[in-house]
């Protein structure tokens, strides 16, 4: 069972378009996909929606999707081509209490595709892909603490080479693996989906 994780240094740099695109671009691999969420205080794991809920109540919850409207990021997933959709949804710092529900929905199945960054701490997956945008300030301390394990990462391109938005973040643990350039709204290039097909046949093989 490959697994595929695709991760990135905050929000809305493209995460979900790349899983999207992945799943599109090699339907013969049967997907099912997962989009992992943490939650931080005063927000329920149960639907994402702002409560006052005890802690106890609800320190995470998963639901399949099956709204093919395209919507919400795990419905997209569908539209894409994934088989299934799974939406995994904790409060910060618990995913572990997740993770034995997340190894069971993924246990049989052919090949996976994880939206994260912290599920890292739990799994090794077969390829892991970052996604950058050098000019998206907030870096998280999870893609920082990753970073190293990136098989390759998908760079978004600049424009003003002089629009550079992180601090203190230095791109040397990945100095060595393969850069894909993209440039939205094309998130996956042909490239990329070739990279991404090699390693895992290759995995399928061994």
């Amino acid at each position: 069972m490959p697994i595929i994780v695709i991760g990135g240094h905050s929000r809305s740099v493209g995460k979900t378009s790349v899983v999207a695109g992945l799943i599109s671009a090699l339907p013969d691999f049967h997907w099912t996909a997962m989009k992992i969420t943490q939650y931080g205080h005063g927000i329920c794991s149960a639907n994402g929606e702002a409560c006052d809920c005890a802690t106890a109540d609800h320190a995470w919850a998963v639901s399949e999707e099956r709204n093919r409207s395209g919507e919400s990021d795990t419905s997209r997933f569908l539209v894409a081509g994934a088989d299934h959709s799974w939406w995994v949804r904790t409060e910060q710092g618990r995913l572990a209490e997740a993770m034995p529900r997340v190894r069971q929905l993924l246990s049989g199945v052919k090949n996976v595709i994880i939206e994260s960054n912290s599920v890292l701490r739990f799994l090794k997956p077969d390829l892991y892909l970052t996604v950058l945008d050098p000019q998206t300030a907030d870096f998280k301390t999870s893609a920082q603490t990753f970073l190293d394990r990136a098989d390759a990462v998908l760079l978004h391109t600049m424009e003003d080479s002089n629009a550079l938005a992180w601090e203190r973040v230095s791109l040397k643990p990945v100095q060595n693996r393969p850069i894909f350039s993209i440039r939205p709204p094309d998130y996956v290039t042909s490239e990329i989906v070739e990279f991404v097909r090699k390693a895992l046949l290759t995995h399928s093989v061994a």
